[in-house]
């Protein structure tokens, strides 16, 4: 999958999950930049993405993300 597809696929996901929505994402993105994305609304979104693609991440994998790229570039090497 390449990365517009991948982004094409999560962002419904976050609009969903973060309930904005006209939320646009970009690989610089980060939870700093979104009031409503708290730890809670975090792990609300990586189940999400799990569950809808279909893979997991490891709680290392996920602790070392600093932006959506960053997240972006994990799942792509999970599909």
């Amino acid at each position: 999958m390449e990365t517009t597809e991948i982004f094409g696929a999560i962002t419904p996901l976050f609009r969903d999950v973060l309930d904005i929505d006209d939320l646009e994402l970009t690989p610089e993105l980060t939870a700093r930049d979104v009031d409503e994305w708290d730890s809670l609304s975090h792990i609300r979104l990586i189940v999400a993405v799990e569950q809808a693609l279909n893979i997991k991440f490891t709680t290392a994998e996920i602790s070392t993300l600093a932006n959506v790229g960053e997240f972006v570039e994990l799942i792509g090497t999970k599909l």
